[in-house]
């Protein structure tokens, strides 16, 4: 007797092929013809509300360059997970975002769980969204979807899967169809022609003080070590620009100098006295207080290279060059020539572990962090008001190191390191909290229990939503209800999901702790500290 493919068998056949076999996902009714009989080359990572798994994915896609499968709940899910898929979007994460539907011959009575209009409800935060028109072409529709996904620029995409589709058997020509486009391949071919950059590098060699922004997509895309190179043939200082994800160089070469605040003023105020900007893999600028102030310093020119159309069309100022990032920054190393300019002054130093008592200030917990872990420590941070001076007190130097949501959608942090420890089980994993951003994902500590994630996560506890009141302040905008949260037991809520979680009184216990959780290979760890609360706005 021959068995027959059914719709359900080519799918786990298409992703198999591509070796999508690592999901995260919450199970709904409508998912559990697809989930059935779960295959044991595959593995499914469960979040207990649909922005964990979305969060979890996100990082393990960008640290593994690999995209990933998440699987949710028709409409009520994907209204869960919309925040995070806005953040997968903005981080030019490559998703693959699957829901199920309610069966076709139900859909027009709207019965429960119908998603009446599955393509528009993930809009505007994925680059496409498809419906199969009939259950045969599902699994050329996530073919195509998946190409789609890791395309320069990346990013999530939605396939929308009616339940009753799922047990359909298909004919042997539409089998022998489908293999053809599971087996077929899409190669992008990139290119820096030599005459752009010799004209670059002409501009660089020119230049009498050049700096260099970069943005996430040089980790995303492995352009780490070229730009580098560049920065070093032309010692221009390297500054990671606002809210892009990944900080783009080495945090404690003598070159990086840092993150630029999200305001136009304000850059142009730190990049005073260079006269040609040159950013590699990064949007021109992102901001977010209206800061008044010109775009650049006066005099100062710009040149952007990038591999998002968008990005070079929306940038306000500069000449953009739309081409494969990394590429374009071995040419430009190649091509530059080695300067005979001073080397700019370094940044200052990473002060000595303190020893302070309760409640730290934001630069003493983050030092003693810092202090605690290896060099190979994968960092992922969510803690509003302490992103600045967090970056000043921990420095990695290794590709893929510091990982934050470039769309800045609260909830994404713990859960995006627990995803960050599964794709990377060989290096220490330290989630950089506050405690009101913990608290959007809080159940993503259930997961990391569940699966023995060797995760260990520091939070700052200032008891408000800090960095929100500081752009009041900002804004002048006074007496803003919401702002306090009092009363938070994050230790005790962390015990009660199985982590091994502690209250640390100092800043030497801080240290032993942080030393400790990540010598746990066993278990994730918890550490809380009260911190100082803010005080005063940005810039101040």
């Amino acid at each position: 007797m021959t068995t027959m493919t059914t719709v359900r068998d080519a799918i786990l056949d298409l992703f198999r092929s591509h070796n999508l076999t690592t999901w995260f996902g919450n199970p709904g009714s409508s998912e559990l013809a697809l989930l059935q009989d779960f295959p044991d080359d595959f593995r499914y990572f469960l979040g207990l509300q649909e922005m964990i798994p979305v969060g979890m994915a996100d990082a393990y896609a960008q640290i593994t360059r690999r995209p990933a499968v998440v699987n949710l709940h028709t409409a009520p899910g994907m209204g869960n997970a919309q925040g995070q898929i806005y953040n997968a979007y903005v981080n030019k994460t490559p998703l693959i975002i699957t829901a199920g539907n309610q069966r076709r011959n139900m859909q027009n009575q709207y019965c429960l769980l119908t998603n009446h209009e599955p393509t528009t409800t993930p809009k505007p935060f994925v680059k496409w969204a498809a419906e199969p028109a009939i259950a045969s072409e599902a699994p050329a529709v996530l073919a195509r979807a998946i190409h789609l996904a890791t395309t320069p620029p990346m990013g999530p995409v939605f396939v929308s899967l009616p339940m009753d589709d799922m047990p359909i058997e298909l004919t042997d020509e539409q089998v022998a169809d489908i293999t053809v486009v599971r087996e077929r391949t899409v190669t992008h071919a990139t290119a820096f022609p030599t005459e752009l950059a010799e004209q670059v590098a002409a501009r660089l060699d020119a230049a009498t003080s050049p700096a260099i922004v970069v943005g996430g997509d040089i980790d995303r895309y492995d352009a780490y070590e070229a730009v580098i190179e560049l920065a070093e043939r032309t010692e221009a200082p390297v500054f990671t620009a606002p809210l892009t994800g990944w900080s783009g160089f080495p945090e404690n070469h003598r070159l990086y100098h840092g993150a630029l605040p999200p305001g136009a003023g304000w850059i142009s105020q730190v990049l005073t006295g260079h006269d040609l900007i040159l950013t590699i893999g990064t949007a021109v600028f992102r901001y977010y207080p209206l800061v008044p102030g010109p775009y650049l310093p006066e005099g100062a020119r710009l040149i952007q290279i990038t591999n998002d159309p968008d990005e070079a069309a929306r940038a306000p100022v500069g000449d953009a060059i739309v081409a494969d990032i990394r590429t374009a920054a071995q040419a430009l190393a190649a091509t530059v020539k080695h300067t005979q300019r001073s080397a700019p002054t370094p940044r200052a130093a990473v002060p000595e572990q303190v020893s302070a008592q309760v409640p730290l200030k934001p630069g003493d917990l983050w030092t003693a962090v810092g202090h605690a872990a290896p060099d190979d420590t994968l960092w992922v941070s969510e803690a509003g008001s302490n992103e600045i001076p967090m970056t000043e007190c921990i420095r990695p130097g290794n590709p893929l190191s510091h990982l934050s949501a470039a769309g800045g959608g609260l909830g994404w942090g713990l859960p995006a390191s627990v995803g960050a420890q599964i794709a990377a089980p060989d290096r220490p994993v330290v989630s950089l909290m506050g405690d009101g951003s913990i608290h959007y994902a809080i159940t993503a500590l259930w997961s990391a229990a569940l699966y023995n994630i060797p995760l260990t996560v520091v939070v700052a506890s200032n008891a408000e939503y800090g960095v929100v009141k500081e752009f009041g302040v900002w804004e002048k905008t006074p007496n803003v209800p919401g702002l306090d949260i009092p009363g938070l037991d994050i230790v005790a809520t962390a015990a009660s999901y199985g982590v091994d979680a502690h209250e640390a009184h100092s800043s030497d216990e801080v240290y032993e702790l942080v030393k400790a959780g990540i010598a746990d290979r066993n278990r994730p760890t918890l550490i809380n500290a009260r911190t100082t609360p803010v005080s005063g706005g940005f810039g101040s």
